[in-house]
């Protein structure tokens, strides 16, 4: 810090406040992250797995062809089977941002180990 010069108009001061802003929200964006992706990967399993019960395990496992409905209509096959590829990329999507969270996480820890050796180093912790 300059000679004469408050802490409060330090720029170095204003510099760490600012990072340490950006890591606080980095740390609750990565939250939301996490949670959200969570989420999706539970529903994404959930249709993935309704949906190849439907088009494999009833019909061709247990030989259920009829109840309400033939499971075996090409129409309604067509139409599951594109909700499975549809649910198989929300489960895709749930995961990546599962993994980019852990992985943000972990990086958001490293930098706070290095901001907790700096400030020790320069005799800043409290």
């Amino acid at each position: 810090m300059k000679a004469g010069m408050p802490e409060d108009k330090d720029p170095n001061v204003s510099m760490i406040e600012l990072q340490e802003q950006f890591i606080q929200h980095m740390e609750r964006g990565g939250r939301k992250i996490r949670t959200l992706a969570l989420i999706a990967t539970v529903a994404g399993a959930y249709f993935a797995v309704n949906y190849f019960l439907q088009l494999v395990v009833l019909p061709y496992g247990l030989g259920i062809t009829t109840q309400t409905v033939d499971l075996v209509d090409p129409g309604l096959v067509a139409l599951g089977a594109l909700s499975l590829a549809v649910s198989l990329l929300w489960l895709y999507a749930g995961v990546r941002d599962l993994m980019f969270g852990r992985r943000l996480a972990r990086q958001i820890r490293e930098i706070r180990d290095l901001q907790a050796h700096a400030a020790k180093e320069y005799g800043l912790d409290r």
